[in-house]
């Protein structure tokens, strides 16, 4: 391909690009209006409004421009191996599964399937209490869980090349380590006062970490971008 046709692809692409977000971006305000003129919710704050389309739109155009590299079968499946349980720790980390350890006698807990509206990214939010097991769908923090998974799965594949880079990124997840956080603050500090200190940024904290952690491992991928 000679130098001029990739430019002129490269500028097609663009643009389709910048198309295709526009319309997401209109999807998603159009999306919160909606909310907002139906529901007419009480907004304590306008960025716990935007936060979940962050996570959404930063995970899913980081996963686009990622171009999964050329591997054998055994390495294929040792990266999936190890997505699966990166997903699967930010997802026990955040709550959106959890082991439930009751008596047979006990019936106070709530259970069975449970479908709660909010607003956009947050919801719809679809919980599942069970006698060991419980699961929380939370739209916004399933995409991105998903998208760092996916570039796990990336960087795991180019680990022979960039393995320190899939390392950083992977470690830099402020948000998935933040529960271990809070946790440890509460046997420092004692209970109530380490939760009246941290909860109220949990959201702002987790967002960042989230960001942080795609950037790195996206820019570690950079190599490999479409």
């Amino acid at each position: 391909m000679s130098l001029s046709a990739a430019v002129s692809r490269s500028k097609r692409f663009s643009a389709r690009s910048v198309r295709l977000a526009a319309l997401v971006l209109l999807a998603e305000v159009v999306a919160v209006g909606t909310y907002l003129a139906v529901a007419e919710p009480e907004i304590d704050a306008v960025r716990y409004l935007v936060y979940p389309f962050v996570w959404m739109n930063v995970g899913l155009a980081a996963t686009v421009r990622v171009q999964i590299p050329d591997a054998d079968r055994r390495l294929r499946l040792l990266a999936g191996a190890l997505a699966i349980g990166y997903f699967l720790a930010l997802a026990f980390l955040s709550g959106l599964v959890g082991l439930e350890f009751r008596h047979s006698h006990a019936h106070a807990h709530v259970s069975g399937l449970q479908v709660t509206l909010a607003a956009p990214g947050w919801g719809p939010r679809i919980g599942y209490g069970g006698s060991l097991l419980t699961l929380n769908f939370v739209p916004y923090r399933v995409v991105g869980y998903l998208s760092l998974a996916f570039l796990v799965y990336a960087a795991a594949l180019n680990a022979s090349r960039r393995a320190l880079s899939g390392v950083v990124g992977v470690a830099s997840c402020v948000g998935c380590s933040l529960p271990l956080v809070e946790s440890a603050a509460v046997g420092v500090v004692g209970g109530a006062a380490a939760l009246a200190a941290v909860e109220p940024f949990s959201v702002d904290l987790s967002t960042l970490g989230f960001v942080l952690a795609a950037g790195l491992l996206s820019v570690s991928l950079g190599g490999s971008s479409r």
